[in-house]
């Protein structure tokens, strides 16, 4: 089979870096791609934003299915283009996708389901979460306690021209919950717990994630089937009443409250980091589900985890999220691969033969282990082996999980 993975990140390189380990691939083509994944795949420069040039290349490639990363195509319609030529591919028409494209449409779709979620609310007063409606990269959240708070998220958002969502704020655990889907029914991944907040202690602006890992704590295979049936497939059939079948994965990002599982948003692909922490877990062949998805089918699917635990710790720039960084040498990626850690390349480049940093979330490093404290020590080892100008991570990840402090 000959596949064509489309995007340039951590979950991308993750991704490809699974698909790679089929037994049905026969070639592995990227667009973009990055440094990482050019280990595994012949990389294009085609942008994914570029639906034009995106098409062409599929079929000057002949490729049998098109795995598409970001967003951010999806919402403008990449899916649809490839279909009436004819492709395979995982990912939803742009109308199913904007069950992440649009903040409000969830909410209808959710209301119309029966979902549970976070309730709306008319005024922007303290404690509330004020949303971007539209896309905003994982960064157009803003939670706040105080009316400071609330004044700074409206100002902020406000700019952007978009439309915005107020919601009540609510409290327990998060959970990601990836659902691998035909149209009709679904199977669930492992789930994952990621870490948006930029600083140690959840502190600081909202990123696209500085960490995650995987499975989250209480929920075992039989929860999260339990949450996909109660999330999941009342979302599916009302997307499909719409008519708008929703084929891709469809990612909800759950608060484990007192009361219940309750929905804070939908995407509608392959969250990350949580993607670099779930793939590895996935004991089977990956190529074969998107494909099953794809053609429409999922009822022979098996996606079930391996039974480990692994823990994601992404390496930044320094300014990230207000900035990034490009052309500063990193080091180190070859020491923590040999040390046992998977390194999943994000914002990188080359210069020449020189791998340099390029981007706000420069690489993604995963450990597994038969234990999530086996799997935390395994990535933070491998993180504190990586060096380029004002590197930095948060030191918490999956600390509260595995009952330790936050300094390792």
């Amino acid at each position: 089979m000959r596949v064509l993975v489309v995007g340039s990140g951590g979950r991308e390189h993750a991704l490809a870096w699974k698909l790679a380990q089929s037994p049905t691939l026969t070639e592995l083509h990227a667009a973009p791609g990055n440094p990482g994944i050019a280990a595994l795949a012949e990389c294009h420069p085609i942008r994914a934003d570029d639906p034009e040039s995106l098409l062409g290349l599929a079929r000057s490639l002949e490729v049998d299915l098109v795995v598409v990363g970001p967003e951010l195509p999806l919402v403008l319609g990449l899916a649809d283009a490839l279909r009436r030529f004819g492709f395979l591919v995982f990912g939803p028409s742009a109308a199913a996708a904007r069950i992440e494209g649009s903040k409000s449409f969830a909410k209808e779709v959710m209301a119309a389901a029966g979902v549970p979620s976070a309730k709306r609310l008319a005024l922007a007063r303290p404690p509330c979460v004020v949303k971007a409606d539209g896309l905003a990269a994982g960064k157009g959240v803003f939670v706040c306690r105080t009316r400071a708070e609330v004044d700074v998220a409206m100002r902020a958002l406000s700019g952007s021209g978009g439309d915005i969502v107020v919601e009540e704020l609510l409290s327990g655990p998060e959970v990601s919950l990836f659902g691998i889907c035909d149209g009709r029914e679904v199977r669930a991944l492992v789930s994952a717990q990621d870490f948006k907040r930029a600083y140690d202690g959840d502190e600081g602006p909202n990123t696209g994630g500085m960490g995650a890992y995987a499975p989250a704590v209480g929920i075992d295979p039989s929860a999260a089937e339990a949450l996909v049936e109660e999330v999941h497939r009342p979302v599916l059939a009302e997307l499909s009443r719409r008519g708008s079948p929703f084929v891709g994965l469809l990612y909800a990002g759950l608060m484990m409250t007192p009361d219940g599982a309750r929905v804070l948003e939908f995407n509608c692909r392959f969250g990350d980091p949580e993607t670099q922490a779930v793939v590895p877990l996935v004991d089977g062949d990956l190529l074969e589900a998107l494909a099953a998805a794809a053609s429409g089918d999922v009822s022979g699917v098996s996606v079930e985890s391996s039974g480990s635990a692994a823990v994601t710790v992404v390496l930044a720039a320094e300014r990230y999220p207000e900035d990034g960084h490009r052309g500063g040498a990193i080091h180190g990626v070859a020491d923590a691969e040999s040390a046992g850690a998977l390194v999943f390349h994000a914002g990188t480049a080359l210069q020449g033969e020189r791998l340099v940093t390029n981007g706000g979330r420069i690489l993604a490093v995963t450990g597994r282990g038969r234990s999530l404290a086996e799997a935390r020590t395994i990535a933070y080892d491998g993180a504190e082996l990586i060096s380029f100008p004002g590197a930095r991570f948060r030191r918490d990840i999956a600390a509260a999980a595995v009952g330790i402090g936050v300094d390792r």
